[in-house]
């Protein structure tokens, strides 16, 4: 249920951008969909976001810059070793200089530049 609900904000943040809308309200939320857009933010996909209401349904308002054209979260799990993160992103991607392979290690959720840098595995 978790990557549907991460799959489905993914997608509405895909849809606002092609519709050139500036802003996309997220819901449900979850912990790990917070954790990707903070590395979206820190990348530089999106502007900011804010949760509202955490504590019950919640919902996320998100500030698009415009640079989002495709954004999908796989809906199953591959666990992947530290030394395979390369094969898979250059199996995954469709270029070098384009995107960004996001996976959940033991040290949270990380791009695949940073858990090369931290040589840690994790899953997709």
């Amino acid at each position: 249920m978790g990557r549907r609900i991460l799959n489905d904000a993914l997608r509405t943040m895909v849809n606002a951008e092609r519709r050139g809308r500036s802003t996309a309200l997220l819901q449900p939320i979850s912990g790990v969909m917070v954790s990707f857009l903070n590395i979206m933010k820190h990348r530089g996909y999106i502007k900011k976001f804010e949760v509202i209401d955490p504590h019950r349904v919640g919902k996320i308002n998100v500030e698009l810059h415009g640079r989002i054209k495709d954004c999908k979260a796989l809906t199953y799990r591959q666990d992947i070793r530290a030394k395979e993160i390369e094969q898979y992103r250059v199996r995954m991607l469709p270029t070098r200089q384009w995107g960004y392979v996001v996976i959940t290690t033991p040290n949270g959720v990380l791009d695949h530049e940073e858990a090369i840098k931290q040589n840690v595995g994790g899953q997709t």
